[in-house]
């Protein structure tokens, strides 16, 4: 599997934890609604951390380009965290509409973030890092799939 096809998988995976999270607050189911945005914040905090830890700096090694699109891609992961932290304070407050607001921020970040990745970075990393990419897939693989917390994803 190229590296390409494991992140984009990743984020077809945690698109679909995202749409559980949000039909779950639509319901007004709040007890569900708290374990689902665990397990998105767990999905999408694997997803980022194993780019940050593996990926990104695999490909900075490979190219020597360490302000190009890792760094892009890094301050977007931080920006989106924030968004993180206010969807669970909105779940926690029980506040659907602040929720849904801040929800939909982060899909449009989420949306826009995943094509520059899909379109220009990981082709990029597929040919930077041919000679390694079984090595790497399998350490992004582990890293991506240790982030479940018990009982934490359906």
């Amino acid at each position: 599997m190229s590296l390409s096809s494991l992140m984009t998988d990743d984020h077809r995976a945690c698109d679909h934890v995202f749409a559980r999270l949000e039909t779950l607050v639509a319901k007004g189911d709040w007890p569900a609604a708290a374990t689902a945005m665990s397990a998105f914040a767990a999905a999408l905090n694997a997803h980022f951390l194993a780019e940050e830890e593996h990926l990104f700096p695999a490909f900075e090694a490979a190219t020597g380009m360490h302000g190009g699109p890792t760094a892009v891609m890094r301050a977007e992961h931080a920006e989106m965290r924030t968004f993180l932290d206010s969807m669970q304070a909105a779940i926690d407050a029980r506040d659907g509409d602040d929720f849904a607001g801040e929800a939909e921020t982060l899909m449009i970040m989420i949306q826009q973030h995943n094509m520059k990745e899909e379109n220009m970075l990981y082709p990029m990393c597929d040919a930077r890092l041919a000679d390694r990419s079984g090595e790497l897939a399998g350490t992004l693989d582990t890293a991506l799939h240790a982030r479940t917390a018990p009982g934490a994803m359906a």
